[in-house]
């Protein structure tokens, strides 16, 4: 038995590794992908990061703003009612009652009183009285006569300024320091107006501290989506490559098998046809064209069962079914297999319900290939024994052979779609393929070691559906000959009344279906004590069931 090839998907992919300093497994085509997933993501998000970061600029501007333009309002309103109620006199006056209260609210505002003739003079609060020429804030004509609220410019700062007239013109007196001449004087003019006006270095300093955060915050955002979209694409598509690669591998191996089988037919009927032959011949070619013909529809037939298979599983129906009867049925089939090769082919069941919860016609495909591939190497005068029994909460399924048996390091491997362990010509290595499908879809797990009698062991186990037995305790499952083996009325297998769904559903994932045999790997209950090997030397050869060890 030669080790057969490397599979061409590992090889393809190794291509696509490109250099060393790729990261392992993951194919330059995947990468180039999931780059250009990643910039465009990222482009999309700085572009919407972008529109939010300016749309809460203009938000937060026009907050403050309003909230400054109220507060200067507020200002005015209360100046214009100080001034309202002023007596005039020769003697200074207190001019802001209620402003110069407020003075220590903290706002950077202005007050200018304007007088009959435009000349402003600002009102300092804080010394309740007005500025000196030198020292004030001048307020430009143009500026004097506004009425809405507005944003200027003084002094290169800006201020949101509003004015109001008064109701009439009284005539104002107070002091007037000059903070750069140090002097102070008494100030005389009749008022006209009032103009109040407040530092806008809030908004901008607020403006200024947003887009700080937004500037901070950006950056390390965009460099979050870009490696999390990276790490995202790279995650996603490397399955997908995966697939496409194997779907590329399994359409090239399916096109080898069948050219294989055409190529011999073509070459036959380009024989027979090119000069007449003799009768032997011609019946020696037509064997040939129909082994051939025959191979054709196998490869065929087992294609579109996976086709199906993989485009109804969502949709299959799921019944309780008996384990054992399915084991009865299925060997019954191949019973004249086994009589031309002189193969014993026996059937061992334990005397109980083996009640599983899968599609029927599924189980008895698994079966069925398991049988075909038993006595398909088992040379002649050998034997293939089907033992099922229960061992805990779980059904398992074994079919021994004394065939050449598995390599340890193709055990992992044989579920590969066209992959077999042996170059012995008979198969196109879709069978297992097909029974790795089914075992799956179940919630099975594979169990593959020596068998007894030197060959392979192919063992399944799926959780148990119907658990009631009355059993004794040393109560033993006895071989059945498979000319005893219930006849069904039907073609199709024989499945129980509905019963409670299983409670302990477990599946062996598909990456790793071989498991090593555990006797311990699920406890057994009260009244069905774990079963003796197959094989041992109790009573007569093959009489006794048990999991094997």
């Amino acid at each position: 038995m030669s080790s057969p090839s490397p599979s061409r998907t590992g090889r393809a992919l190794d291509r696509l590794a490109g250099s060393r300093s790729a990261a392992p497994g993951t194919p330059r085509r995947v990468r180039g992908a999931s780059m250009r997933v990643a910039l465009i993501s990222t482009a999309i998000v700085a572009g919407v990061y972008l529109v939010v970061s300016v749309v809460v600029a203009l938000i937060v501007t026009s907050q403050l703003t309003g909230d400054v333009n109220g507060q200067v309002a507020r200002t005015l309103n209360t100046a214009v009612a100080d001034v309202t109620n002023i007596v005039p006199g020769p003697r200074p006056q207190a001019l802001f009652p209620t402003l110069d209260a407020d003075a220590d609210n903290g706002l950077a505002q202005y007050v200018w009183c304007i007088d009959t003739t435009g000349q402003a003079h600002q009102w300092v609060t804080a010394d309740h009285q007005f500025a000196g020429t030198s020292s004030a804030l001048s307020l430009p004509a143009l500026d004097a006569g506004v009425t809405s609220a507005r944003t200027v410019s003084l002094n290169g700062t800006s201020y949101l300024i509003a004015g109001a007239g008064v109701v009439r013109s009284p005539t104002i007196t107070s002091r007037t320091l000059d903070s750069a001449a140090g002097t102070v004087s008494v100030l005389q003019f009749q008022l006209a107006r009032i103009v109040v006006g407040q530092s806008m270095a809030s908004v901008g300093n607020a403006l200024t501290t947003v887009m700080l955060a937004e500037g901070i915050v950006g950056p390390i955002l965009l460099l979050a989506v870009f490696l999390g979209a990276l790490a995202v694409g790279r995650r996603v598509a490397a399955p997908i490559e995966l697939a496409r690669l194997r779907q590329l591998e399994f359409t090239a191996d399916a096109s080898h098998e069948l050219r294989t089988p055409l190529s011999v037919i073509e070459a036959q009927t380009s024989l027979a046809l090119a000069e007449p032959r003799d009768p032997a011949w011609y019946r020696s070619a037509f064997q040939r064209v129909q082994g051939e013909s025959g191979r054709i529809r196998r490869l065929v037939e087992d294609l579109l069962w996976l086709a199906r298979f993989d485009s109804t599983r969502d949709r299959a129906q799921a019944e309780h079914v008996d384990v054992a009867i399915l084991a009865h049925i299925a060997a019954d089939r191949f019973t004249a297999v086994a009589e031309a090769k002189g193969i014993r082919l026996t059937v061992r069941t334990a005397p109980m319900p083996l009640v599983v919860h899968a599609p029927p016609e599924w189980l008895d495909r698994l079966l069925g290939v398991l049988l075909d591939n038993a006595c398909k190497y088992v040379p002649e005068s050998g034997t293939v024994d089907v033992s099922v029994w229960a061992e805990g909460t779980r059904i398992r399924l074994s079919v021994d052979d004394s065939g050449p048996g598995i390599p340890l390091a193709e055990r992992e491997r044989i579920f590969d779609r066209f992959r077999r362990a042996t170059d012995r010509p008979g198969g196109a290595g879709l069978g297992l393929a097909i029974a790795n499908s089914v075992v799956t879809a179940t919630g099975g797990r594979w169990q593959i070691w020596d068998s007894p009698a030197g060959g392979a062991s192919m063992g399944v186990s799926w959780p148990r559906s119907l658990s009631g037995s009355a059993l004794p305790a040393d109560a033993a499952p006895q071989p059945v000959p498979v000319s005893a083996a219930p006849q069904p009325s039907s073609p199709r297998p024989t499945a129980l009344a509905p019963a409670p769904a299983p409670l302990d559903v477990r599946t062996e994932p598909p990456s790793s279906p071989v498991a090593a045999a555990d006797p311990d790997a699920f406890p057994a209950v009260a009244d069905e004590p774990p079963m003796p090997p197959p094989g041992a030397e109790d009573g007569p050869a093959g009489d006794d069931l048990s999991p094997p060890g």
